[in-house]
């Protein structure tokens, strides 16, 4: 077993000790390696660069030989030891849901940001022991020894079970088939306690009958609510994190009150989809590189798309409610011009180069929100062509019971042959247009809603620089900068991203760009790009750029639409 003690002396410095207590060692020499990145964000962390100091001893306090041989991993000379003592610090400044954070409030560590394994021993159990304030509580998925100390059966456990500790803690739970949820809240937390969990207990039952059982007999909702505007979740083995904020505004907010029901369902349906449901490229995890995967609208588009569909279909939010949250589903796709150059293979491969940053323009595709496009339009392709006998959610039972249950990765082809077989071989474009290829899928899309009884339906931008012209302003630092540009528009050819907007048809921009477009077919910018002034003229061609796209039911839908969209939605048209 390999032992750890964390501890600290200053919470407002923000570094938080650690003590490795290394036994049983029978080589020479060893290597320890921190990860260089997390499962949940397809990225290199680079986590390394918040050690501070770092120093070796035997089992008497003296110095033992080591070097660092990559940015992450070191070499220590164990000949003739039998016990050593790795001693290091870790700056823990950020907090978010995959991060370490260290104040005088709250210990809240992920441990792949900082915990060391031992090559070669990495399915060996872990315990870690805290020093800790008698009054602080530990919230957390792995097994409690005592009130302060945490057992994992091996790294990957640990790696996936991040802990908070406070003394201020809020503790809920609720029960669904036998299993037992938790809800814990560092932060302010004026929700309502069985309002709450009667929601939660709603969207988790609808995920547990669609999947057929849960993978976990316990399970924990980590909360971080924060004072300031946040909004990230990170999924894990048994267990999540997930920042919010405005805190105070939770309630009060409904934005931020759906973004609190939504991202709790995505968290959750993770649970399967990828802790468990995983591509074969990461079967094991390799912590030390990226592990590139062609299949990253499975792991987070199909997510996205079941995270709110299952708050739809337990009546925790409404049909319409349901519709508003795809229609931003649709203009964060349609606003990105980079479907037309990147594939969701080519992006799930390049979310290790760029994939949470914006990159340069136009470039790449969303995995999350093309993903769960394509997801919406494969489910509905399933039911249409097999008359409702499959859908979505037997392709993911597919892959539970086929892969998930048995610890086995699924390939592109796997999953390709999985719709063969489902389809009857009816949908031989789906992969080819939509996964490998670039196909728009607005025409697709609206097909597939009329058999629902909906329609997609297009609707012109309200703003006149993006409605006649092609470009979209932001107030940035007191200034009117142009901030996107659709591809083959009018203000395309003339304008680049960051020109800033001085003045319209020679009158000066105060308070709007768009008070001095408004009903404006020919218009002349005078602008400043790159120290120099310019002016431009854009001319209207009768053509609408930045189009809107919205979900609407058909008034004169057939019964047997209605049909098709209860069996859907699970609600009534």
């Amino acid at each position: 077993m390999i032992h750890y003690h964390i501890s600290y002396q200053k919470p407002h410095q923000q570094f938080i000790d650690f003590h490795l207590s290394l036994t049983d060692i029978q080589q020479d020499k060893i290597f320890l390696q921190l990860p260089a990145w997390r499962p949940g964000r397809y990225e290199i962390g680079n986590f390394a660069k918040n050690i501070q100091k770092f120093r070796v001893e035997d089992a008497v306090g003296q110095s033992i030989p080591f070097r660092k041989i990559t940015k992450d991993r070191w070499e220590i000379e164990t000949q003739g030891q039998t016990e050593i003592h790795v001693y290091y610090n870790y700056y823990a400044a950020t907090l978010d849901a995959g991060s370490t954070w260290l104040d005088e409030h709250q210990l809240y560590i992920n441990f792949v940001n900082c915990i060391m394994y031992v090559e070669g021993r990495m399915d060996e159990a872990y315990t870690v022991a805290f020093s800790l304030p008698p009054q602080y509580q530990i919230a957390c998925g792995l097994k409690k020894v005592n009130e302060h100390i945490l057992e994992a059966p091996s790294f990957y456990h640990l790696a996936e079970s991040p802990m908070i500790a406070s003394p201020s803690l809020t503790h809920w739970q609720y029960e669904v088939d036998g299993h037992l949820f938790h809800l814990w809240f560092q932060g302010v937390c004026r929700l309502d306690e069985a309002e709450t969990t009667a929601r939660f207990a709603a969207f988790t039952q609808a995920q547990i009958q669609t999947l057929g059982e849960f993978p976990c007999q316990e399970y924990h909702f980590l909360y971080q609510f924060l004072p300031y505007r946040a909004y990230h979740g990170v999924e894990h083995f048994n267990s999540t994190v997930i920042a919010l904020g405005p805190a105070e505004q939770i309630l009060e907010n409904t934005k931020i009150y759906e973004d609190f029901l939504g991202v709790s369902s995505h968290e959750l349906f993770h649970t399967w989809n990828i802790i468990r449901i995983r591509p074969a490229e990461m079967m094991p995890y390799d912590y030390t590189r990226e592990n590139y995967f062609p299949t990253g609208f499975v792991a987070e588009g199909i997510t996205t798309y079941y995270g709110d569909l299952f708050l739809a279909r337990s009546g925790v939010i409404t049909k319409e409610d349901y519709f508003l949250e795809l229609n931003k589903l649709f203009k964060r796709h349609f606003e990105n011009f980079g479907r037309f150059n990147h594939s969701l293979v080519e992006s799930s491969h390049d979310l290790w180069l760029d994939g949470y940053a914006p990159g340069i323009p136009h470039r790449k595709v969303s995995i999350y929100v093309k993903g769960a496009i394509i997801s919406m339009i494969l489910d509905l392709a399933l039911r249409k062509n097999t008359g409702n006998k499959y859908s979505l959610d037997d392709f993911m039972r597919i892959l539970w019971n086929q892969f998930g249950k048995q610890a086995k990765g699924y390939t592109l082809q796997d999953l390709q042959k999985i719709v063969d077989e489902l389809s009857g071989h009816s949908l031989p474009d789906f992969f080819d247009h939509f996964v490998w290829g670039k196909v728009p899928v607005e025409h697709r899309l609206d097909v597939l809603f009329q058999t629902v009884g909906c329609s997609l339906k297009e609707i012109p931008s309200a703003f006149f620089a993006e409605n006649l012209f092609g470009f979209r302003t932001i107030l940035k630092e007191n200034k009117w900068v142009v901030s996107a540009l659709e591809p083959g528009s009018i203000a395309d050819h003339q304008l680049r991203l960051e020109d800033e907007i001085i003045a319209i048809n020679q009158r000066r921009v105060t308070d709007s760009v768009e008070e001095l477009l408004a009903d404006q077919t020919t218009v002349t910018l005078t602008i400043f790009r790159s120290h120099y002034l310019r002016q431009v003229t854009l001319e209207h061609d009768g053509r609408t750029y930045f189009k809107q796209y919205v979900i609407e039911q058909i008034e004169e839908a057939t019964a047997q639409e209605k049909e098709n969209f209860s069996r859907w939605l699970h609600q009534e048209w």
